[in-house]
């Protein structure tokens, strides 16, 4: 048991998720998830974070790329306090499944991502899978995470213009 419990620890300062990964047999801990709760929880690092200002907002679209970065589209938005240079957030999804992962740095708090007159981003985002967004967004079929179990982590690098 001991030794579960230094392994536990050990876990949970590499990973920094101290509130989402109980070791077993350990007494029930407020969770620091955000969003409807579930029994599916999603831990997303967000790495490249420029600065501690603003929020990260995290969005999860369902697997369906007509909904795909489309207004009204997403399942959900959850923001939190960005934290640099990675912001770590634990989120609730709705179940096992296949979902779409896009983040992005909102540095001046506005719930906006800040684009210029041709429509591109001028603040930081990325997406799940890190896909290349060269001549544009990705595709859904290159952001797909599919989670079929509580507790899976995906690392999210952002780009800044």
């Amino acid at each position: 048991m001991r030794l579960m419990r230094k392994r536990a620890a050990l876990l949970a300062a590499v990973t920094g998720f101290a509130a989402c990964a109980a070791p077993a047999r350990a007494a029930p801990i407020q969770l620091s998830c955000v969003g409807e709760p579930s029994q599916t929880r999603l831990l997303v690092t967000v790495q490249n974070v420029r600065s501690p200002e603003g929020l990260i907002a995290v969005t999860v679209y369902p697997d369906d790329p007509s909904r795909f970065l489309v207004k009204h589209g997403s399942l959900f938005v959850e923001r939190v306090p960005a934290k640099a240079p990675t912001t770590r957030i634990c989120i609730y999804v709705p179940g096992p499944g296949t979902y779409g992962v896009a983040v992005y740095h909102d540095a001046d708090g506005n719930h906006k991502l800040n684009r210029n007159g041709l429509g591109l981003p001028l603040e930081g985002f990325g997406f799940s899978n890190n896909p290349t967004a060269t001549f544009g967004m990705p595709r859904f079929s290159e952001v797909r995470l599919p989670i079929d179990h509580s507790n899976i982590e995906t690392r999210i690098r952002l780009t800044y213009p």
